[in-house]
């Protein structure tokens, strides 16, 4: 109790504390009167409870109750924290799930524009079947893409060979994109044969010195049933034009699928390790096909649909050897500006080489692939420009005269 609150209880005792200061200490004395009936009424409560715990325990007292409504209080906060927690882990867990559905939205946007952009998706695409078709004789693949979230694109399509009148599918391929960025193609051929079909011997001086004997193939050839087709793969005795190959293979009721190109140094081995060539039906660009007029059609105030045709340049069955060159070169400089994209998906020696070679001395062919009746094919036997045949693919007859 403080001096001043003596003071003020001696002078009021007086009667000479001042009206104003005489109220409110009243007011205190009241709000005393209350705290001390309170305080009593705890501690006849805190009485009774004792002599409770007393009974129901005689030797232990208060202190065994005291000590029970310790554990009951460590209870109780055990299971007040507990709740706590599962609350703070469902919280959490609620905006984990959160975050990742708005940033799957996110990215699956993202994606799609990406990859939409300036065709991406298309150019991307256009690389991965050109590297294909200019680096696997005979070999194609119809490409179709799928944008997923988190910046991805998968690429995937059926690996196709020309064998007769007929495009059988040999295997499949996959690739993977991640913006823009491309891990390693994966090729699933159905036969292992199929990934190394092809053997070329590049026109050399020593002739077909250190080739082998090249009759098993031929004899393969004519123990093959008369209605079967079959795929063979041609060397030819020097280097030719385009043109000029493509006269050789006129009279003759074959269909030539693919051309190997002489791309300088990188080429000139016995055995042809690595070819690069086109195949006989051009690899057309998008900015190769030629549109029609465009058409646009609304569909709402604000939305319209443009619709057009496009058309690929015409091509000489037997001719147009200098378009078919022009298309190969183009198609090498597509490479070229996406070479890592094309490295992921084959091997190509030495591009930049080979192309400088190519534009700089022409395009010469060493090799070609043909496909056709057994019998045909086996005229080739007593052609000139032929130097060696190794048989490939064989089917039953498909073949349309």
């Amino acid at each position: 109790m403080s001096e001043d609150f003596k003071e003020q209880l001696r002078k009021y005792s007086e009667g000479t504390l001042p009206e104003e200061e005489r109220e409110a200490l009243e007011s205190e004395l009241e709000k005393l009167e209350a705290y001390q009936l309170y305080l009593e009424e705890q501690m006849e409560r805190e009485e009774q409870t004792s002599e409770r715990w007393t009974k129901a325990d005689p030797e232990g007292g208060v202190a065994t109750g005291l000590k029970k409504a310790k554990r009951k209080a460590k209870r109780r906060e055990k299971s007040i924290i507990r709740r706590g927690k599962w609350k703070a882990r469902i919280t959490n867990t609620f905006t984990v799930f959160s975050v990742f559905l708005i940033f799957t939205f996110i990215s699956s946007v993202i994606t799609t524009v990406f990859y939409s952009t300036g065709s991406r998706g298309d150019t991307y695409r256009d690389v991965v079947s050109s590297a294909i078709a200019v680096t696997r004789p005979n070999t194609t693949v119809r490409l179709s893409s799928n944008a997923h979230y988190f910046f991805r694109l998968e690429l995937t399509g059926n690996l196709l060979r020309q064998v007769g009148g007929e495009s059988i599918q040999v295997g499949n391929y996959t690739q993977n994109l991640f913006l823009g960025r491309a891990n390693l193609g994966k090729f699933n051929w159905m036969d292992e044969q199929n990934a190394a079909a092809y053997v070329f011997y590049y026109p050399s001086a020593k002739g077909t010195a250190g080739r082998g004997d090249n009759s098993d193939q031929w004899k393969k050839l004519e123990k093959l049933p008369e209605g079967t087709v079959a795929e063979a793969y041609l060397s030819l005795d020097h280097l030719y034009t385009t043109d000029e190959l493509l006269k050789q293979l006129e009279p003759l009721n074959l269909l030539p699928v693919w051309f190997g190109a002489d791309t300088g140094p990188s080429t000139r081995d016995d055995v042809v390790r690595y070819p690069l060539g086109f195949p006989y039906q051009p690899i057309w660009h998008e900015d190769d096909m030629k549109k029609s007029e465009v058409t646009t059609t609304k569909t709402g105030w604000f939305s319209s649909v443009s619709s057009y045709s496009s058309v690929s340049p015409s091509v000489e069955e037997y001719g147009s050897g200098a378009l078919r060159d022009e298309n190969f070169i183009k198609t090498l400089k597509l490479l070229q500006q996406h070479q890592s994209l094309a490295d992921s998906v084959v091997y190509i020696d030495q591009l930049d080489t080979s192309l400088a070679y190519l534009e700089q001395n022409g395009v010469k062919l060493y090799g070609a692939v043909a496909t056709g009746p057994v019998k045909e094919l086996l005229k080739l036997r007593e052609a000139s420009w032929v130097s060696y045949m190794r048989v490939g693919e064989v089917r039953l007859w498909n073949w349309r005269e």
